[in-house]
């Protein structure tokens, strides 16, 4: 058995506090539902785009912003 190694972040995303497994932006997409869904994100306040997020890493303390289209009435 190997012991787990993941190690949380304390971030806030959507306005709200969440502890992360997720190393890099794409990954907290996926770990939060949203994969394969069109969604605009930013970090920090800063926009970061889809084809960049597996390369964007997360830090402790980051304010993280995932949107999505929402239709309906």
């Amino acid at each position: 058995m190997t012991p787990d190694t993941t190690r949380l972040r304390d971030i806030v995303l959507n306005g709200r506090p969440l502890s992360t497994g997720a190393e890099t932006l794409a990954e907290l997409v996926t770990e939060q539902g949203f994969a394969g869904v069109k969604v605009a994100t930013a970090i920090n306040g800063e926009f970061v785009a889809e084809r960049t997020r597996a390369g964007t890493g997360l830090s402790e303390g980051d304010r993280i912003e995932i949107l999505s289209v929402r239709q309906g009435g």
